[in-house]
């Protein structure tokens, strides 16, 4: 709407998925602060944006979500150049609990999944599939099973293969960040609670 100021806490992730996903979690921990999720349809988008949101007017914190992907040091790198650019002065590696960055705005990144192991979304969701859950094993053994000729799916996009098959298998097939809303995946994780940790860091 014309006037309308722009929001002063936000998180920048590269697709809608990942958008769906951090909004369950944040619905699934009460006292995470309130905070507008943006998606910039990918990573490269995603990358030109950093600066011009940082230098938004009014702007308090600007959060950086994406995947480590196949080199986690080398996307780390990436998203680092792009702070110093914007004179923000980022951490010399990255850090297993997310990088918070204090300033006005304040800025933090966070690497899926863990900030230190190569992969991307899927692989956090992986770990709030909840311990001895029957049906996942049978996930697992359902794509590993499926002959190299016949899949249509990378080969480095198994795991991602096996948690969409779960998924498939619930009671009712939900999208990765509704199953969170739905608690077919667990928000009180191990990895979850650390995320849900440095949203409060980086938006509180």
């Amino acid at each position: 709407m014309a006037g309308e100021l722009p929001p002063r806490r936000v998180l920048l992730v590269e697709g809608v998925s990942d958008k769906h996903v951090v909004r369950h979690l944040r619905d699934r921990h009460s006292d995470v602060p309130q905070f507008e999720i943006l998606d910039k349809g990918g990573f490269p988008d995603l990358c030109g944006a950093i600066g011009p949101e940082i230098k938004a007017s009014g702007r308090l914190a600007v959060g950086i979500l994406t995947d480590a992907n196949d080199d986690p040091a080398a996307r780390w790198q990436e998203i680092a150049g792009r702070l110093r650019r914007t004179q923000v002065t980022p951490p010399a590696g990255m850090e297993t609990s997310g990088a918070v960055v204090e300033g006005r705005p304040r800025v933090g990144i966070w690497l899926m999944p863990d900030n230190e192991s190569a992969g991307e979304l899927e692989d956090f969701v992986a770990k709030l599939i909840p311990d001895g859950d029957p049906v996942w094993p049978r996930a697992r053994s359902y794509i590993d099973d499926i002959p190299m000729a016949e899949r249509k799916f990378a080969a480095g996009k198994v795991l991602r293969a096996r948690v969409h098959a779960w998924l498939a298998a619930r009671a009712e097939p939900r999208l990765m960040g509704a199953a969170i809303g739905a608690g077919d995946l667990d928000a009180a994780a191990p990895l979850a609670e650390k995320f849900a940790d440095w949203l409060r860091s980086v938006f509180r």
